[in-house]
């Protein structure tokens, strides 16, 4: 590891483990009142004219345990950004694609070590002995239904990310410039890297770029964004399935890198 690499994850073991609680408060993480509980199993079905499928993200920046918020300038409402996917469109896509155009920060999915119940793909060249299961996925957090209308649902996965280190940022803003597209895909989160090599990728004090006018209609002109403290952006988003996203973010990026530490 590189002295570089070494002061990331001092920098990391500081802002995963500093507490409130040094201060004589309670972390909002940790003792969070709420927590929603999953509902029962439904059976439903829906044709495609009646079903809408979205996606949301909870971005952070993992060096500054911040998280993005959005902010309803009319409205007067906090909310992490959210919306429908393209046609055609992963959901994971959909969820990175629409925390850009309405927060104004680029982001990719972050792998954490989640519960979830998905297969994982057939290798039949894999030993008997080999485990089938990588220890960090980019999987929904929570997956929230919803009627439209009468007639039509709405379906909505929660992802969790992370803005992007500097020179990818640099990269895919110097590639929409010649394109004159603003958002562009990012590339995935590499496997193997960890969160301590991810954070020397940036330099000390480095604030993620915040891109204006990336809403794509009137109302999204209207989103204002923020990077909140995790314990802040809990406490603006209020008892909801979206303040728990970020505490299981949270949560998550923290257990990554004690399996990484420990490992």
């Amino acid at each position: 590891m590189t002295s570089s690499a070494n002061d990331a994850s001092e920098s990391l073991a500081a802002v995963t483990y500093a507490s409130p609680k040094r201060y004589g408060e309670t972390s909002a993480v940790e003792q969070s009142a709420f927590k929603p509980q999953s509902d029962p199993p439904v059976i439903a079905n829906f044709d495609s004219s009646h079903l809408t499928v979205g996606a949301g993200v909870a971005i952070f920046h993992i060096a500054t345990a911040r998280v993005v918020v959005c902010y309803h300038s009319t409205d007067g409402y906090w909310f992490l950004p959210k919306g429908r996917r393209d046609a055609g469109e992963d959901s994971g896509t959909g969820a990175e694609r629409e925390g850009f155009e309405e927060s104004g920060y680029r982001n990719r999915l972050l792998p954490l070590p989640l519960k979830h119940r998905q297969p994982q793909p057939h290798n039949p060249s894999a030993p008997p002995s080999a485990s089938s299961s990588p220890p960090f996925v980019a999987e929904p957090v929570w997956t929230q239904f919803a009627p439209v209308s009468r007639s039509t649902q709405y379906i909505l996965f929660w992802y969790v990310a992370e803005t992007l280190p500097p020179d990818l940022e640099a990269s895919l803003s110097a590639r929409a410039g010649e394109q004159g597209m603003a958002y562009q895909v990012p590339p995935k989160y590499p496997d193997g890297l960890t969160l301590a090599a991810r954070i020397a990728m940036e330099p000390e004090g480095y604030t993620p770029v915040r891109h204006a006018g990336t809403g794509v209609d009137e109302e999204e002109a209207l989103y204002e964004s923020y990077l909140l403290p995790v314990d802040e952006a809990m406490e603006k988003l209020g008892r909801s399935v979206m303040a728990d996203v970020v505490r299981r973010g949270w949560e998550g990026i923290c257990l990554r890198r004690e399996m990484e530490v420990g490992g």
